[in-house]
């Protein structure tokens, strides 16, 4: 747990995830019916985390437990990830895992939609569904082990069943995309934007944060859209009416008490509205926007938005009204037809917007993506070089950002506790793919705690504190 500065451990590129539920019902093991087990295997980015939560707080509603382990489970659900074909491949090869080691599997997710792929594969597989798709996950469930239908078994939580620690939680706004960016094949994997009523949202955020949730992490594909689908519609919450809109959701989360991070949103322009609330303390000071590059011609071959100066001052305002504002984004490198010129370009505005979390990916052919048919396909050595170039200059950046807050006084939300001390995170900070702050000798404070503490070290993605 303990960590020196001295130490480079960075957590700028977002990973693949996999979670494996452990839960099992109280007294279950005394029952004299066997409670039905099912294995879950959850890939891929939190959206699809959200997902696998649902299907398992339904199956836990129905009084299903949850194997802890392949062994132990009647059936095995993989929930895969889609998006690139790195991570088809990894879905893959969960799959096969899956089958060796038990034999009885359900694949559903993103890489769902290519079922004849899978099956081609691994064509035991008991079900293919594709992402969202809860309901046939479950009819295919109760295929493959049928459920008991016990109310002492049928008991889940009131926020439902979760794969993050108790203390945070991802809160999934709408489903789909828009957008048709030509690297990207999400659309066709999730379709368009389809947003939930803004009480169904809010139900969710308020049960989450009585059952002790510190930390709502607000996700969607594109959640400044939010809204926009069913024309920002009013639901009824606490008495008034509230629109499903950005700004609207922003300031009702913001009243719920916890942390609430943004995630994956696009600079529209509406979204200067929502700086003041971080400003004021109602939301993190935190945005995390996929700005992917920095040239206009690559932007234009992206079909991004291709006004990179302008956006640069943007954030510069964003920063008059909140000093404090952290932005985190993802980039891509080698992109067909990007020249060094535009390559030289990004890292120019890398330092000059003063990104301070960054993930790059380097270009990938995705099966299915307009951006196979440009011109100008990069060499995989020059991507790779511009990668290593470009997590350097960010390395710098962050660096310079994080050394700016040694003594200062910040909250910490404390992830971790054992012998060596505690692990926690500022508000600049998501979980799994930013930074971490380290309290080294501190065991007296517990998971789930915010705590105040004083900055003592930092070095390039890290800091160090000693609480008050």
């Amino acid at each position: 747990m303990s960590k020196s500065p001295a130490q480079d451990t960075s957590n700028a590129t977002p990973k693949l995830r996999r979670a494996a539920a452990g839960s099992s019902a109280a007294g279950a093991a005394s029952l004299v019916k066997a409670v039905p087990k099912v294995g879950f295997v959850s890939l891929g980015c939190p959206k699809a985390l959200v997902d696998s939560e649902r299907i398992i707080t339904k199956l836990r509603s129905e009084g299903y437990d949850i194997a802890p382990n392949y062994d132990g489970a009647d059936v095995v659900v993989v929930n895969t990830c889609g998006f690139l074909d790195s991570a088809k491949q990894e879905s893959l090869d969960a799959i096969g895992e899956a089958m060796a080691q038990n034999g009885r599997v359900i694949v559903t997710g993103c890489f769902g939609v290519e079922e004849g792929r899978i099956r081609d594969a691994h064509p035991g597989v008991l079900a293919v569904t594709g992402p969202h798709q809860y309901e046939q996950v479950v009819e295919a469930v109760h295929d493959a082990a049928p459920p008991l239908h016990d109310p002492f078994v049928d008991l889940v939580p009131p926020e439902g069943v979760h794969l993050t620690p108790r203390h945070y939680a991802y809160l999934k706004i709408s489903e789909g995309c828009n957008n048709r960016c030509t690297f990207c094949i999400i659309p066709a994997l999730r379709g368009d934007l389809a947003s939930r009523p803004a009480n169904h949202v809010m139900h969710e955020a308020e049960r989450l944060v009585k059952a002790g949730v510190k930390e709502l992490l607000v996700i969607s594909q594109d959640t400044s859209a939010y809204g926009l689908d069913i024309k920002y519609a009013e639901s009824p919450w606490k008495g008034a009416p509230l629109k499903a809109k950005f700004l609207d959701l922003s300031r009702a989360l913001g009243d719920l008490g916890a942390w609430v991070r943004m995630h994956y949103v696009y600079p529209y322009p509406h979204v200067d509205d929502v700086i003041p609330l971080m400003a004021d303390g109602k939301i993190l000071p935190y945005l995390d926007i996929p700005f992917q590059h920095a040239s206009p011609s690559v932007l234009k071959a992206m079909r991004r938005p291709a006004s990179q100066e302008k956006t640069a001052e943007r954030i510069r305002r964003w920063r008059d009204v909140c000093p404090d504002l952290a932005i985190r984004s993802t980039f891509i490198v080698g992109f067909p037809g990007e020249t060094d010129a535009d390559f030289e370009q990004l890292l120019g505005w890398l330092k000059d917007a003063k990104i301070n979390r960054a993930g790059c990916f380097k270009y990938e052919a995705v099966a299915g993506a307009v951006a196979n048919d440009l011109a100008g396909a990069v060499p995989e050595e020059v991507k790779e070089e511009r990668w290593h170039r470009f997590m350097e200059t960010q390395k710098e950046v962050s660096a310079d950002l994080l050394g700016a807050k040694v003594s200062r006084v910040i909250d910490v939300l404390i992830d971790e506790v054992d012998d060596d001390g505690a692990v926690g995170r500022s508000k600049w900070d998501a979980p799994e793919i930013d930074g971490s702050v380290f309290l080294n000798g501190d065991v007296s404070v517990k998971q789930g705690d915010i705590v105040q503490a004083k900055v003592t070290d930092a070095d390039d993605y890290d800091l160090w504190a000693e609480r008050l």
